[in-house]
């Protein structure tokens, strides 16, 4: 859905399927960059004062706001009410709200989802305090944020083909540069792969990851160089990327493989490499099986299935992070992650939404295996796996 204007009646659609009351957005001063994203308010500046906006199920919004500001929502439509006194400000809350079985806000039971988490404790407290009970607006997030249009999604299926091709480019790069110095810097490899986004008109918001051996055993490895980065024969090599096409609203493409410096790969690596690849692949058929079914899933509930494979084999203490993450038009963008790990991921997997598959195996010192794929699913509820072939083997990179 992806609005690029306010439309007030898919939200109040959205409501009513969602079963609830209404939906107060609230904002002061940069507190909730969804709220400033639902509401189209672009690069408006930064308020001084609270406002808030009541969406009910059904009638007429209200735009509560500040009587020194009070043109801030005027793009909206809607009853306007005009607070200056503090009390005023939390009479009209009241009229809104007061006995509404559900008002959804962005909240988290718990704070189990920081990512939807954006309304301080006092004012879920102020609003509880007249009657009402606060949800999450977690899947409103997610279905005007995240999801994405059919523009996108073919700008998606078209930068995953340059991620896709630059992996070709960086073994190529790493290969020829052995076989002529002996090593190549990983921050060459890195520069290599940025040049190939550009030449195909692609950018990101950062470069990629480049980690030789023990380096790819952090998950966040920052790529350098100096000795211990310098990429020989017979090294293990980690490569993430990430990047999107140079054009408006664009959204992300992000892909992990490994390769291995030599002809054949030694079996230490194979071997935590089936691993990860069964634990993806077990992630991918969950996602299409429930879909195929019409069941719901949740961001966890596929965490869970990637993370069983991985304990099972023994690892489950060297996979270190999520299973995932939502991709729009930042890389880690705010829809349902895969997730039930570091966070509380309940959030519906939905239609028109794209996230990354990534589990690994991180031997501190020694070598880490991820491989990272992106799922997409189409309107019609369609599980795409985007970027190319899945990798079934480490690559051999002087074969």
């Amino acid at each position: 859905m992806n609005l690029t204007m306010f439309d007030l009646a898919a939200v109040q659609s959205a409501l009513r399927q969602f079963g609830y009351s209404g939906w107060l957005l609230y904002e002061f001063r940069g507190s909730n960059v969804l709220a400033r994203r639902i509401l189209d308010m672009g690069e408006q500046p930064l308020s001084s004062r609270r406002f808030l906006y009541w969406i009910p199920a059904t009638g007429s919004p209200v735009r509560i706001v500040h009587r020194i500001e009070e043109s801030v929502l005027d793009h909206l439509p809607g009853d306007k009410r005009v607070y200056l006194k503090w009390q005023e400000f939390e009479a009209a809350i009241r009229d809104c709200v007061s006995g509404k079985p559900s008002v959804a806000m962005e909240y988290s039971p718990g704070n189990g989802n920081p990512y939807v988490s954006k309304v301080d404790a006092g004012t879920v407290e102020l609003v509880r305090s007249f009657g009402a009970t606060v949800v999450s607006s977690g899947n409103l997030i997610q279905l005007f944020e995240s999801t994405w249009d059919e523009q996108q999604e073919a700008m998606h299926f078209a930068a995953a083909k340059v991620t896709n091709a630059a992996y070709e480019v960086a073994w190529k790069f790493i290969a020829d540069q052995v076989r002529s110095h002996g090593f190549v810097e990983e921050v060459a490899v890195q520069q290599a792969i940025i040049d190939h986004f550009h030449l195909h008109g692609l950018t990101t918001y950062s470069p990629p990851i480049v980690g030789r051996g023990p380096n790819s055993a952090l998950p966040h490895y920052e790529t350098g160089d100096g000795e211990d980065t310098r990429i020989r024969e017979g090294d293990f090599v980690l490569v993430d990327l990430w990047a999107k096409l140079n054009q408006p609203r664009a959204v992300y493409s992000d892909l992990t493989r490994t390769g291995f410096v030599g002809t054949t790969v030694p079996e230490k690596f194979t071997k935590v490499f089936r691993v990860v690849a069964a634990a993806r692949d077990a992630g991918i058929a969950c996602v299409k099986e429930a879909f195929a079914a019409g069941r719901e899933l949740s961001g966890g509930t596929v965490d869970d299935a990637v993370r069983a494979v991985i304990e099972q084999a023994g690892y489950g203490p060297y996979f270190t992070h999520r299973t995932g993450h939502n991709i729009g038009q930042e890389v880690h963008g705010n829809g349902a992650h895969i997730d039930n790990l570091e966070t509380r991921e309940d959030r519906l997997l939905m239609r028109r939404t794209c996230f990354s598959i990534e589990p690994g195996i991180y031997l501190t010192g020694e070598f880490g295996v991820r491989s990272e794929i992106d799922v997409y699913i189409d309107a019609a509820g369609t599980v795409h796996v985007t970027g190319g072939e899945l990798q079934r083997e480490i690559v051999p990179i002087l074969r």
